[in-house]
This record gives structure tokens, sequence and C-alpha cells, in this order.
């Protein structure tokens, strides 16, 4: 999917889904959250430079790993937030 903005790949975001039940439709809202962390995704030598945002969509709080292709934000997974990653938005935002 490519709509200028954001881009997926259709079958990762697919699988995310299948596995996570949010859509890469739904995780892109996260960057409208005022109130969203933002980081650079250092876990692993991906061969690119990633980003995760953590913010809030629809009163849920999302986790969603990013990188950039030009202009466009290229979603890579998202799912819900894990205790730690609620506690560390809320005491940011405190």
């Amino acid at each position: 999917m490519d709509d200028g903005s954001f881009q997926w790949d259709g079958d990762k975001a697919a699988r995310n889904v299948a596995v996570h039940g949010i859509t890469f439709e739904t995780a892109r809202s996260v960057f409208r959250d005022p109130f969203a962390l933002e980081w650079t995704d250092t876990r692993e030598a991906y061969g690119e430079e990633r980003y995760v945002i953590l913010g809030m969509v629809e009163n849920r709080l999302l986790y969603v790993v990013y990188t950039l292709r030009g202009e466009a934000i290229r979603i890579i997974s998202a799912r819900g937030a894990e205790p730690q990653e609620r506690r560390r938005y809320h005491d940011d935002n405190a």
C-alpha cells in the first residue's frame, strides 16, 4: 500500500492483523497523537534505520515500528503496548 505519506507491504500488513489484531490503516493514526513518544529502534541491526512511535489510537496505546523511505513513512509492525511501555508513555506525559 502507498498513499504518498504512508507505505507498507500488503502481506506483512495481513500477518500483523492475524498476529496482533491491528491494521496498518489504524496504526498510522498513532502519528496524530500529540503526546506520542518516538525513538530509534536499536534492538537489532536491520540494515536500515528503524524507529518506534508509542501513542494513543482510539483509546488504545500502540507500539509501531517504522522506517523512512524518501518522504514516506513505511510501517513495519504494530501492536498493543506492553505494560512497561504503557508506564513509560504515562510517566513521560505526566
